[in-house]
């Protein structure tokens, strides 16, 4: 999404700053703001003159299993980086105008179909519920002072070259995909390249708090495998039952695999945002 949004923009003409890690290739960006989250160096200083910040940083909720270790990295990456960056926008003069911070739908947790959650529904009760809660209050600093706040509450981003579908891919190249468990469980997603336009949007709206970044059609995982294997002209005829989830995947398989939430986006859409690929076959035959 980094990737994607800084093209977006650079095309545009507006200025960009990265704020990268030291150890992420920030000595060999001259340009760039480099921060260290453990030790709470960022230097005020250098964010100066911006006009919004985009934070999207966090340790990948899918790279690895989840130890209890793994887990305090994927909570630690996103409140306390969230958190040092709020206290640091909150010293800059002028103020930016805008914080676009990342947040996630799984904030939602579970919801059984045919219900739906939207900006208004409560957090949930799983690992990622109690983390997107305390990653969106972890703006907290930045918002006392007047700086206009937005948690992007992103779904499942779609694209080829990283994410979840590029690891699904080889698997239904080979005719080897299917549902998840009993397949029930929704799928709430949003093309890569939607991401820019939504962000600009953002920009350019008076929204605040939460905002589901998702399409306004999500889909069950049923549906999203066949519509995925459908695309590349393979059959869908190899389920993974949901107890070979468990055991492969442990708590990592039952959040992000077996558990889902149908999730609009009602704010994104009554301020009269008109998405790009609402539809998934659609978006998913644009992408490959």
């Amino acid at each position: 999404m980094g990737t994607a949004l800084v093209e977006y923009f650079a095309r545009r003409g507006h200025v960009i700053t990265r704020i990268v890690h030291q150890d992420k290739g920030g000595a060999h960006d001259p340009g760039a703001v480099v921060w260290d989250i453990p030790s709470r160096q960022l230097e005020p200083g250098a964010l100066a003159g911006h006009e919004v910040v985009i934070h999207l940083a966090g340790a990948g909720i899918a790279d690895h299993r989840w130890t209890e270790n793994y887990k305090r990295l994927i909570y630690s990456s996103r409140v306390d980086g969230t958190s040092l960056l709020s206290q640091t926008l909150a010293k800059v003069n002028p103020l930016p105008k805008l914080l676009i911070s990342a947040s996630a739908v799984g904030f939602y947790g579970h919801i059984e179909p045919p219900s739906y959650s939207d900006e208004r529904s409560v957090v949930g009760k799983l690992f990622l519920s109690h983390v997107c809660e305390k990653w969106e209050q972890s703006t907290n600093e930045a918002h006392n002072v007047g700086i206009r706040i937005i948690h992007m509450r992103l779904g499942l981003v779609l694209s080829k070259k990283g994410g979840a579908l590029s690891k699904m891919l080889p698997v239904f190249k080979l005719g080897l995909g299917g549902r998840i468990g009993s397949g029930r469980q929704m799928v709430s997603w949003v093309a890569l390249e939607e991401i820019p336009l939504i962000v600009e949007h953002m920009m350019n709206s008076n929204l605040s708090g939460p905002v589901n970044a998702v399409s306004p059609h999500p889909v069950s995982n049923a549906e999203f495998t066949a519509t995925l294997a459908k695309c590349l002209n393979r059959p869908a005829a190899v389920p993974v039952p949901a107890p070979a989830v468990r055991i492969l995947f442990g708590e990592m398989g039952e959040e992000l695999l077996l558990s889902g939430a149908k999730v609009v986006p009602t704010k994104l859409t009554a301020s009269g945002y008109r998405f790009r690929y609402p539809e998934l076959e659609t978006a998913l035959q644009h992408i490959l």
